[in-house]
Protein backbone atom coordinates (compact mmCIF):
# COMPACT_ATOMS: atom_id res chain seq x y z
CA UNK A 1 0.00 0.00 0.00
CA UNK A 2 1.23 3.48 -0.87
CA UNK A 3 0.87 5.98 1.99
CA UNK A 4 -1.12 9.12 1.42
CA UNK A 5 0.90 12.18 0.48
CA UNK A 6 1.56 14.66 3.35
CA UNK A 7 -0.82 17.16 1.82
CA UNK A 8 -3.67 14.66 1.90
CA UNK A 9 -2.89 13.80 5.53
CA UNK A 10 -2.98 17.50 6.45
CA UNK A 11 -6.25 18.02 4.64
CA UNK A 12 -7.86 15.02 6.31
CA UNK A 13 -6.67 16.21 9.73
CA UNK A 14 -8.04 19.67 9.06
CA UNK A 15 -11.39 18.21 8.08
CA UNK A 16 -11.43 16.13 11.26
CA UNK A 17 -10.67 19.18 13.39
CA UNK A 18 -13.33 21.23 11.62
CA UNK A 19 -15.77 18.41 12.14
CA UNK A 20 -15.08 18.33 15.85
CA UNK A 21 -15.68 22.03 16.33
CA UNK A 22 -18.41 22.61 13.75
CA UNK A 23 -20.94 21.13 16.17
CA UNK A 24 -19.20 22.06 19.42
CA UNK A 25 -19.06 25.83 18.95
CA UNK A 26 -22.80 26.30 18.25
CA UNK A 27 -23.59 24.05 21.20
CA UNK A 28 -21.38 26.07 23.54
CA UNK A 29 -22.72 29.37 22.20
CA UNK A 30 -26.31 28.27 22.76
CA UNK A 31 -25.55 27.14 26.34
CA UNK A 32 -23.85 30.44 27.21
CA UNK A 33 -26.65 32.51 25.67
CA UNK A 34 -29.22 30.46 27.55
CA UNK A 35 -27.49 31.21 30.86
CA UNK A 36 -27.31 34.94 30.09
CA UNK A 37 -30.99 35.05 29.12
CA UNK A 38 -32.04 32.95 32.10
CA UNK A 39 -30.10 35.13 34.55
CA UNK A 40 -30.48 38.37 32.64
CA UNK A 41 -31.31 40.45 35.71
CA UNK A 42 -28.03 39.46 37.39
CA UNK A 43 -26.00 40.18 34.25
CA UNK A 44 -27.77 43.54 33.85
CA UNK A 45 -26.99 44.46 37.47
CA UNK A 46 -23.29 43.94 36.75
CA UNK A 47 -23.41 46.16 33.67
CA UNK A 48 -25.25 48.89 35.56
CA UNK A 49 -22.47 48.95 38.16
CA UNK A 50 -19.84 49.15 35.42
CA UNK A 51 -21.68 52.17 34.02
CA UNK A 52 -22.00 54.17 37.22
CA UNK A 53 -18.81 53.25 39.08
CA UNK A 54 -15.35 54.32 37.97
CA UNK A 55 -13.90 51.63 40.23
CA UNK A 56 -15.47 48.86 38.16
CA UNK A 57 -15.57 50.44 34.70
CA UNK A 58 -12.91 47.93 33.61
CA UNK A 59 -15.70 45.31 33.57
CA UNK A 60 -16.57 46.36 30.00
CA UNK A 61 -13.19 45.23 28.65
CA UNK A 62 -12.85 42.00 30.65
CA UNK A 63 -15.05 39.87 28.31
CA UNK A 64 -13.18 41.28 25.29
CA UNK A 65 -9.80 40.44 26.83
CA UNK A 66 -11.06 36.95 27.62
CA UNK A 67 -12.11 36.40 23.99
CA UNK A 68 -8.74 37.70 22.78
CA UNK A 69 -6.85 35.38 25.13
CA UNK A 70 -8.89 32.42 23.89
CA UNK A 71 -8.27 33.43 20.28
CA UNK A 72 -4.52 33.33 20.96
CA UNK A 73 -4.92 29.63 21.81
CA UNK A 74 -6.90 28.76 18.69
CA UNK A 75 -4.17 26.50 17.22
CA UNK A 76 -3.82 24.64 20.48
CA UNK A 77 -7.58 24.27 20.82
CA UNK A 78 -8.00 23.03 17.26
CA UNK A 79 -5.89 19.97 18.12
CA UNK A 80 -8.26 18.96 20.93
CA UNK A 81 -11.43 16.93 20.62
CA UNK A 82 -14.41 18.52 22.40
CA UNK A 83 -16.29 16.04 24.55
CA UNK A 84 -18.75 16.76 27.40
CA UNK A 85 -17.38 16.75 30.94
CA UNK A 86 -20.29 15.53 33.03
CA UNK A 87 -18.44 16.13 36.29
CA UNK A 88 -18.83 19.91 35.75
CA UNK A 89 -22.59 19.66 36.31
CA UNK A 90 -22.06 19.14 40.05
CA UNK A 91 -20.15 22.40 40.69
CA UNK A 92 -22.65 24.10 38.36
CA UNK A 93 -25.43 22.95 40.68
CA UNK A 94 -23.52 24.44 43.63
CA UNK A 95 -23.15 27.67 41.66
CA UNK A 96 -26.88 27.73 41.00
CA UNK A 97 -27.60 27.27 44.68
CA UNK A 98 -25.21 30.12 45.51
CA UNK A 99 -27.03 32.31 42.97
CA UNK A 100 -30.38 31.48 44.59
CA UNK A 101 -29.11 32.24 48.10
CA UNK A 102 -27.54 35.48 46.89
CA UNK A 103 -30.84 36.52 45.37
CA UNK A 104 -32.83 35.63 48.47
CA UNK A 105 -30.52 37.69 50.66
CA UNK A 106 -30.07 40.43 48.01
CA UNK A 107 -26.30 39.91 48.02
CA UNK A 108 -25.38 41.20 44.57
CA UNK A 109 -21.78 40.04 44.63
CA UNK A 110 -22.69 36.43 45.52
CA UNK A 111 -25.26 36.17 42.72
CA UNK A 112 -22.85 37.76 40.23
CA UNK A 113 -19.95 35.51 41.23
CA UNK A 114 -22.25 32.50 40.93
CA UNK A 115 -23.36 33.54 37.44
CA UNK A 116 -19.78 33.96 36.22
CA UNK A 117 -18.86 30.61 37.79
CA UNK A 118 -21.72 28.92 35.91
CA UNK A 119 -20.61 30.54 32.64
CA UNK A 120 -17.06 29.32 33.21
CA UNK A 121 -18.18 25.80 34.16
CA UNK A 122 -20.31 25.58 31.02
CA UNK A 123 -17.09 25.23 29.00
CA UNK A 124 -15.92 21.97 30.63
CA UNK A 125 -19.53 20.75 30.82
CA UNK A 126 -19.99 21.04 27.04
CA UNK A 127 -16.42 20.90 25.65
CA UNK A 128 -14.65 18.84 28.27
CA UNK A 129 -11.78 19.03 30.72
CA UNK A 130 -8.95 19.20 28.16
CA UNK A 131 -10.42 22.23 26.41
CA UNK A 132 -11.15 23.98 29.71
CA UNK A 133 -7.62 23.30 30.95
CA UNK A 134 -6.13 24.79 27.77
CA UNK A 135 -7.97 28.10 28.38
CA UNK A 136 -8.12 27.98 32.18
CA UNK A 137 -6.65 31.46 32.70
CA UNK A 138 -8.88 33.23 30.13
CA UNK A 139 -11.91 31.63 31.75
CA UNK A 140 -10.83 32.58 35.28
CA UNK A 141 -10.03 36.11 34.05
CA UNK A 142 -13.79 36.58 33.61
CA UNK A 143 -14.13 36.85 37.40
CA UNK A 144 -12.50 40.30 37.19
CA UNK A 145 -15.78 41.43 35.59
CA UNK A 146 -17.58 40.94 38.92
CA UNK A 147 -17.83 44.33 40.66
CA UNK A 148 -16.59 43.21 44.04
CA UNK A 149 -14.10 44.76 46.44
CA UNK A 150 -15.90 47.60 48.19
CA UNK A 151 -16.07 45.48 51.35
CA UNK A 152 -12.35 46.26 51.73
CA UNK A 153 -12.97 50.02 51.95
CA UNK A 154 -13.10 50.38 55.77
CA UNK A 155 -9.94 48.34 56.32
CA UNK A 156 -8.01 50.03 53.52
CA UNK A 157 -9.03 53.47 54.84
CA UNK A 158 -7.92 52.51 58.35
CA UNK A 159 -4.55 51.25 57.09
CA UNK A 160 -4.02 54.41 55.03
CA UNK A 161 -4.79 56.63 58.03
CA UNK A 162 -2.53 54.54 60.29
CA UNK A 163 0.44 54.78 57.92
CA UNK A 164 -0.06 58.47 57.13
CA UNK A 165 -0.20 59.44 60.80
CA UNK A 166 2.79 57.21 61.60
CA UNK A 167 4.84 58.69 58.73
CA UNK A 168 3.94 62.26 59.70
CA UNK A 169 5.03 61.61 63.27
CA UNK A 170 8.32 60.15 62.02
CA UNK A 171 8.77 63.32 59.97
CA UNK A 172 8.42 65.33 63.18
CA UNK A 173 4.97 66.79 62.50
CA UNK A 174 2.60 66.67 65.50
CA UNK A 175 -0.69 64.91 64.70
CA UNK A 176 -4.01 64.68 66.52
CA UNK A 177 -6.22 61.88 65.19
CA UNK A 178 -9.86 60.91 65.64
CA UNK A 179 -11.10 58.04 63.52
CA UNK A 180 -10.10 58.63 59.91
CA UNK A 181 -9.60 62.36 60.45
CA UNK A 182 -6.45 63.99 61.76
CA UNK A 183 -5.12 67.49 62.31
CA UNK A 184 -1.64 68.91 61.82
CA UNK A 185 -0.53 72.51 62.47
CA UNK A 186 -1.19 73.53 58.84
CA UNK A 187 -4.71 72.12 58.57
CA UNK A 188 -7.17 69.26 58.87
CA UNK A 189 -7.20 66.11 56.75
CA UNK A 190 -9.52 63.14 56.43
CA UNK A 191 -9.13 59.73 54.77
CA UNK A 192 -12.28 59.24 52.69
CA UNK A 193 -13.30 56.46 50.31
CA UNK A 194 -11.36 57.95 47.39
CA UNK A 195 -8.22 57.74 49.54
CA UNK A 196 -8.64 54.04 50.33
CA UNK A 197 -6.76 52.92 47.22
CA UNK A 198 -9.32 50.27 46.32
CA UNK A 199 -9.35 51.49 42.70
CA UNK A 200 -5.58 51.15 42.48
CA UNK A 201 -5.72 47.71 44.07
CA UNK A 202 -8.38 46.30 41.74
CA UNK A 203 -6.72 47.78 38.64
CA UNK A 204 -3.31 46.47 39.71
CA UNK A 205 -4.62 42.96 40.38
CA UNK A 206 -6.32 42.71 36.99
CA UNK A 207 -3.43 44.11 34.97
CA UNK A 208 -0.88 42.24 37.08
CA UNK A 209 -2.61 38.89 36.54
CA UNK A 210 -2.78 39.52 32.79
CA UNK A 211 0.89 40.55 32.69
CA UNK A 212 1.95 37.45 34.63
CA UNK A 213 0.01 35.16 32.29
CA UNK A 214 1.44 36.69 29.13
CA UNK A 215 5.06 36.93 30.30
CA UNK A 216 5.62 33.91 32.53
CA UNK A 217 5.17 30.18 32.07
CA UNK A 218 6.09 29.02 35.56
CA UNK A 219 3.12 28.87 37.94
CA UNK A 220 5.35 29.96 40.82
CA UNK A 221 6.51 33.11 39.00
CA UNK A 222 2.95 33.95 38.05
CA UNK A 223 1.70 33.60 41.63
CA UNK A 224 4.61 35.66 43.00
CA UNK A 225 3.93 38.48 40.54
CA UNK A 226 0.20 38.49 41.34
CA UNK A 227 1.05 38.71 45.06
CA UNK A 228 3.37 41.63 44.29
CA UNK A 229 0.58 43.26 42.28
CA UNK A 230 -1.62 42.98 45.39
CA UNK A 231 0.88 44.33 47.93
CA UNK A 232 2.50 47.12 45.89
CA UNK A 233 -0.64 49.26 45.27
CA UNK A 234 -1.58 49.09 48.96
CA UNK A 235 1.83 50.33 50.06
CA UNK A 236 1.98 52.81 47.17
CA UNK A 237 -1.36 54.28 48.25
CA UNK A 238 -0.02 54.78 51.77
CA UNK A 239 3.01 56.64 50.41
CA UNK A 240 0.76 58.63 48.07
CA UNK A 241 -1.46 59.76 50.96
CA UNK A 242 1.56 60.77 53.03
CA UNK A 243 3.13 62.71 50.14
CA UNK A 244 -0.13 64.55 49.42
CA UNK A 245 -0.35 65.68 53.04
CA UNK A 246 3.29 66.74 52.95
CA UNK A 247 2.81 68.67 49.70
CA UNK A 248 -0.20 70.40 51.20
CA UNK A 249 1.71 71.21 54.40
CA UNK A 250 4.79 72.56 52.61
CA UNK A 251 2.75 74.63 50.10
CA UNK A 252 0.47 76.11 52.75
CA UNK A 253 -2.44 74.01 51.43
CA UNK A 254 -2.21 75.58 47.97
CA UNK A 255 -1.31 72.30 46.26
CA UNK A 256 -2.74 68.76 46.45
CA UNK A 257 -6.02 69.88 48.01
CA UNK A 258 -8.39 70.04 45.03
CA UNK A 259 -8.64 68.22 41.72
CA UNK A 260 -4.85 67.99 41.59
CA UNK A 261 -5.14 65.76 44.66
CA UNK A 262 -6.54 62.98 42.45
CA UNK A 263 -4.29 63.83 39.51
CA UNK A 264 -1.16 63.46 41.65
CA UNK A 265 -2.52 60.15 42.91
CA UNK A 266 -3.01 58.63 39.47
CA UNK A 267 0.35 59.94 38.19
CA UNK A 268 2.10 58.43 41.21
CA UNK A 269 0.21 55.16 40.79
CA UNK A 270 1.12 55.03 37.09
CA UNK A 271 4.80 55.49 37.88
CA UNK A 272 4.69 52.76 40.52
CA UNK A 273 2.97 50.32 38.15
CA UNK A 274 5.43 51.11 35.36
CA UNK A 275 8.33 50.41 37.74
CA UNK A 276 6.71 47.13 38.85
CA UNK A 277 6.28 45.93 35.26
CA UNK A 278 9.81 47.04 34.35
CA UNK A 279 11.27 45.03 37.20
CA UNK A 280 9.02 42.07 36.42
CA UNK A 281 10.23 42.06 32.81
CA UNK A 282 13.70 40.99 34.01
CA UNK A 283 12.29 37.49 34.69
CA UNK A 284 10.23 37.07 31.53
CA UNK A 285 9.88 33.54 30.17
CA UNK A 286 9.14 34.15 26.53
CA UNK A 287 12.09 32.34 24.96
CA UNK A 288 11.99 29.46 22.52
CA UNK A 289 12.17 26.85 25.28
CA UNK A 290 9.18 28.35 27.06
CA UNK A 291 7.15 28.55 23.85
CA UNK A 292 7.98 24.95 23.03
CA UNK A 293 6.88 23.83 26.52
CA UNK A 294 3.56 25.59 26.07
CA UNK A 295 2.76 23.85 22.79
CA UNK A 296 0.42 20.87 22.60
CA UNK A 297 1.17 18.14 20.06
CA UNK A 298 -1.45 17.78 17.37
CA UNK A 299 -3.89 14.96 18.03
CA UNK A 300 -5.01 14.07 14.54
CA UNK A 301 -6.54 10.72 15.42
CA UNK A 302 -8.83 11.87 18.25
CA UNK A 303 -12.33 10.52 17.66
CA UNK A 304 -15.13 12.94 16.98
CA UNK A 305 -17.82 13.02 19.63
CA UNK A 306 -21.36 12.54 18.29
CA UNK A 307 -23.30 15.77 17.99
CA UNK A 308 -26.11 14.29 20.06
CA UNK A 309 -23.83 14.01 23.11
CA UNK A 310 -22.83 17.66 22.84
CA UNK A 311 -26.43 18.81 22.71
CA UNK A 312 -27.31 16.44 25.54
CA UNK A 313 -24.73 18.29 27.65
CA UNK A 314 -26.30 21.59 26.57
CA UNK A 315 -29.72 20.30 27.60
CA UNK A 316 -28.34 19.26 30.99
CA UNK A 317 -26.87 22.75 31.50
CA UNK A 318 -30.18 24.36 30.47
CA UNK A 319 -32.26 22.18 32.79
CA UNK A 320 -29.88 22.63 35.71
CA UNK A 321 -29.83 26.42 35.36
CA UNK A 322 -33.58 26.53 34.88
CA UNK A 323 -34.20 24.64 38.12
CA UNK A 324 -32.68 27.42 40.24
CA UNK A 325 -34.40 30.17 38.27
CA UNK A 326 -37.72 28.37 38.67
CA UNK A 327 -37.06 27.95 42.39
CA UNK A 328 -36.44 31.67 42.76
CA UNK A 329 -39.62 32.45 40.81
CA UNK A 330 -41.65 30.05 42.97
CA UNK A 331 -40.37 31.59 46.21
CA UNK A 332 -41.10 35.09 44.96
CA UNK A 333 -44.59 34.09 43.85
CA UNK A 334 -45.44 32.33 47.10
CA UNK A 335 -44.78 35.45 49.13
CA UNK A 336 -46.67 38.58 48.31
CA UNK A 337 -46.98 41.31 50.89
CA UNK A 338 -48.18 44.86 50.90
CA UNK A 339 -45.82 47.67 51.90
CA UNK A 340 -45.61 47.78 55.72
CA UNK A 341 -47.14 50.48 57.86
CA UNK A 342 -45.09 51.24 60.93
CA UNK A 343 -46.68 53.54 63.52
CA UNK A 344 -44.68 55.62 65.93
CA UNK A 345 -44.09 54.06 69.30
CA UNK A 346 -45.85 56.03 72.04
CA UNK A 347 -44.61 56.56 75.58
CA UNK A 348 -42.08 54.00 76.77
CA UNK A 349 -42.32 53.69 80.53
CA UNK A 350 -41.28 57.04 81.94
CA UNK A 351 -39.79 58.13 78.59
CA UNK A 352 -42.10 60.57 76.81
CA UNK A 353 -42.09 61.43 73.08
CA UNK A 354 -40.46 64.77 72.38
CA UNK A 355 -41.15 67.23 69.61
CA UNK A 356 -38.40 67.50 67.02
CA UNK A 357 -35.15 65.59 66.85
CA UNK A 358 -32.17 65.72 69.16
CA UNK A 359 -29.94 66.96 66.32
CA UNK A 360 -29.98 67.38 62.55
CA UNK A 361 -28.34 63.95 62.15
CA UNK A 362 -30.23 61.16 60.42
CA UNK A 363 -29.00 57.61 59.68
CA UNK A 364 -28.27 57.15 56.00
CA UNK A 365 -30.36 54.07 55.24
CA UNK A 366 -31.66 54.19 51.68
CA UNK A 367 -35.19 53.37 50.52
CA UNK A 368 -36.67 51.66 53.60
CA UNK A 369 -40.18 50.31 53.16
CA UNK A 370 -41.16 52.16 56.34
CA UNK A 371 -39.27 54.05 59.02
CA UNK A 372 -39.65 55.66 62.42
CA UNK A 373 -37.45 58.45 63.76
CA UNK A 374 -38.57 59.59 67.19
CA UNK A 375 -36.90 61.22 70.18
CA UNK A 376 -37.78 60.59 73.86
CA UNK A 377 -37.02 62.47 77.05
CA UNK A 378 -36.98 61.67 80.73
CA UNK A 379 -35.89 64.56 82.87
CA UNK A 380 -32.60 65.85 81.51
CA UNK A 381 -31.91 62.66 79.54
CA UNK A 382 -32.76 62.49 75.82
CA UNK A 383 -32.59 59.52 73.46
CA UNK A 384 -33.27 59.17 69.74
CA UNK A 385 -34.77 56.02 68.21
CA UNK A 386 -34.56 55.17 64.51
CA UNK A 387 -36.10 52.05 62.92
CA UNK A 388 -35.68 51.41 59.22
CA UNK A 389 -38.01 48.58 58.14
CA UNK A 390 -37.43 46.62 54.91
CA UNK A 391 -39.81 44.32 53.03
CA UNK A 392 -39.69 42.89 49.49
CA UNK A 393 -35.99 43.64 49.33
CA UNK A 394 -34.19 43.99 46.02
CA UNK A 395 -30.87 45.24 44.69
CA UNK A 396 -32.20 48.79 44.88
CA UNK A 397 -33.77 48.46 48.35
CA UNK A 398 -32.15 46.24 50.97
CA UNK A 399 -31.23 46.33 54.62
CA UNK A 400 -27.56 45.36 54.48
CA UNK A 401 -25.79 47.36 51.81
CA UNK A 402 -22.49 49.19 51.37
CA UNK A 403 -24.41 52.45 50.87
CA UNK A 404 -26.30 52.11 54.17
CA UNK A 405 -24.39 53.62 57.06
CA UNK A 406 -24.70 55.93 60.03
CA UNK A 407 -23.00 58.75 58.13
CA UNK A 408 -22.99 59.11 54.37
CA UNK A 409 -19.76 59.38 52.42
CA UNK A 410 -18.70 63.00 52.12
CA UNK A 411 -21.24 64.28 54.66
CA UNK A 412 -20.05 67.84 55.51
CA UNK A 413 -21.93 67.97 58.84
CA UNK A 414 -21.21 64.68 60.57
CA UNK A 415 -18.44 62.08 60.68
CA UNK A 416 -17.84 58.84 62.55
CA UNK A 417 -14.75 59.15 64.74
CA UNK A 418 -14.93 55.83 66.58
CA UNK A 419 -16.54 52.44 66.18
CA UNK A 420 -16.65 49.18 68.06
CA UNK A 421 -18.88 46.64 69.75
CA UNK A 422 -20.47 46.33 73.19
CA UNK A 423 -22.48 43.57 74.84
CA UNK A 424 -25.83 44.81 76.17
CA UNK A 425 -29.02 43.22 77.47
CA UNK A 426 -32.04 43.28 75.16
CA UNK A 427 -35.10 41.72 76.72
CA UNK A 428 -32.91 39.93 79.23
CA UNK A 429 -30.76 38.37 76.48
CA UNK A 430 -27.15 39.48 75.90
CA UNK A 431 -26.39 40.86 72.44
CA UNK A 432 -23.23 42.36 71.00
CA UNK A 433 -24.30 45.62 69.33
CA UNK A 434 -22.32 47.98 67.16
CA UNK A 435 -21.23 51.19 68.80
CA UNK A 436 -20.07 54.43 67.26
CA UNK A 437 -19.22 57.96 68.26
CA UNK A 438 -20.26 60.71 65.88
CA UNK A 439 -18.95 64.27 65.76
CA UNK A 440 -20.63 67.22 64.08
CA UNK A 441 -18.96 70.11 62.32
CA UNK A 442 -19.86 72.30 65.32
CA UNK A 443 -18.24 69.92 67.80
CA UNK A 444 -21.36 68.13 69.10
CA UNK A 445 -20.89 64.43 69.83
CA UNK A 446 -23.26 61.47 70.03
CA UNK A 447 -22.99 57.86 71.11
CA UNK A 448 -24.85 55.44 68.82
CA UNK A 449 -25.83 51.77 69.28
CA UNK A 450 -27.06 49.72 66.34
CA UNK A 451 -28.31 46.20 65.55
CA UNK A 452 -30.54 44.28 63.12
CA UNK A 453 -33.88 42.55 63.59
CA UNK A 454 -34.62 39.79 61.05
CA UNK A 455 -37.89 37.87 61.48
CA UNK A 456 -37.55 38.01 65.26
CA UNK A 457 -33.80 37.25 65.37
CA UNK A 458 -31.34 39.86 66.61
CA UNK A 459 -27.78 40.34 65.39
CA UNK A 460 -25.27 43.10 64.73
CA UNK A 461 -23.47 41.11 62.01
CA UNK A 462 -24.03 41.90 58.34
CA UNK A 463 -23.29 38.29 57.44
CA UNK A 464 -25.73 36.79 59.93
CA UNK A 465 -28.40 39.29 58.92
CA UNK A 466 -28.04 38.10 55.32
CA UNK A 467 -28.11 34.45 56.40
CA UNK A 468 -31.24 34.95 58.53
CA UNK A 469 -32.93 36.73 55.61
CA UNK A 470 -32.18 33.84 53.24
CA UNK A 471 -33.42 31.30 55.77
CA UNK A 472 -36.62 33.25 56.36
CA UNK A 473 -37.37 33.44 52.64
CA UNK A 474 -36.63 29.75 52.13
CA UNK A 475 -39.15 28.99 54.90
CA UNK A 476 -41.76 31.09 53.11
CA UNK A 477 -41.81 33.80 55.79
CA UNK A 478 -40.66 36.65 53.59
CA UNK A 479 -37.73 38.98 54.12
CA UNK A 480 -39.09 41.37 56.75
CA UNK A 481 -36.16 42.91 58.62
CA UNK A 482 -35.14 46.17 60.22
CA UNK A 483 -32.24 48.17 61.56
CA UNK A 484 -32.69 49.55 65.08
CA UNK A 485 -30.57 52.52 66.14
CA UNK A 486 -30.58 54.37 69.46
CA UNK A 487 -28.43 57.40 70.21
CA UNK A 488 -27.89 60.11 72.78
CA UNK A 489 -25.59 63.11 73.22
CA UNK A 490 -22.22 62.30 74.72
CA UNK A 491 -21.70 63.78 78.16
CA UNK A 492 -19.34 62.73 80.88
CA UNK A 493 -17.47 59.42 80.45
CA UNK A 494 -19.94 56.54 80.71
CA UNK A 495 -22.98 58.81 80.99
CA UNK A 496 -24.25 58.22 77.44
CA UNK A 497 -23.86 54.45 77.74
CA UNK A 498 -25.81 54.42 81.01
CA UNK A 499 -28.60 56.49 79.44
CA UNK A 500 -28.92 54.17 76.45
CA UNK A 501 -28.89 51.08 78.68
CA UNK A 502 -31.72 52.52 80.82
CA UNK A 503 -33.73 53.42 77.73
CA UNK A 504 -33.35 49.93 76.22
CA UNK A 505 -34.38 48.34 79.51
CA UNK A 506 -37.73 50.07 79.08
CA UNK A 507 -38.00 50.12 75.28
CA UNK A 508 -36.87 46.66 74.12
CA UNK A 509 -40.25 45.00 74.59
CA UNK A 510 -42.18 47.86 72.98
CA UNK A 511 -39.84 47.87 69.96
CA UNK A 512 -40.12 44.07 69.59
CA UNK A 513 -43.93 44.17 69.74
CA UNK A 514 -44.05 46.94 67.13
CA UNK A 515 -41.73 45.03 64.79
CA UNK A 516 -43.70 41.79 65.10
CA UNK A 517 -47.02 43.57 64.50
CA UNK A 518 -45.60 45.19 61.39
CA UNK A 519 -44.37 41.81 60.14
CA UNK A 520 -47.71 40.09 60.77
CA UNK A 521 -49.80 42.78 59.05
CA UNK A 522 -49.44 41.67 55.42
Amino acid sequence: MIPNPPTEIGLSATKAINGRWRAALPALTFALLWLLVCYWSTAASMVSIWERSETFAHGFVVPLITLWLIWRERVRLAALAPRPGWWALLPMAVGGLAWLLGGLASVNSLSQLALVAMLVLTVPAVLGTQVARAIAFPLCFLFFAVPIGEFMLPQLMAWTADFTVFALQLTGIPVYREGQSFSIPSGNWSVVEACSGVRYLIASLMVGALYAYLNYRSLMRRLIFVCVAFVVPIFANWVRAYLIVMIGDISGNRLATGVDHLIYGWIFFGLVMAAMFWIGARWREDGAAARQAAQVPERQSSPTVPTARLWLAVAAVAVLSGVWKSGDWAIERSYGARPPRFAKIASIGSWLPAQGGLTDWRPQYKNPSAEVHQSYRRGDAAVGLYIGYYRNQSYERKLVSSINDLVGSGDPRWEKVRGGALEVLLGGQPLSVRTAELRSATGDRMVVWQWYWVDGKLTASDGWAKAYTSLSRLRGRGDDSAVVIVYTPKGKPGEAEATLAEFLNDATQAVEIALRKTRDLR
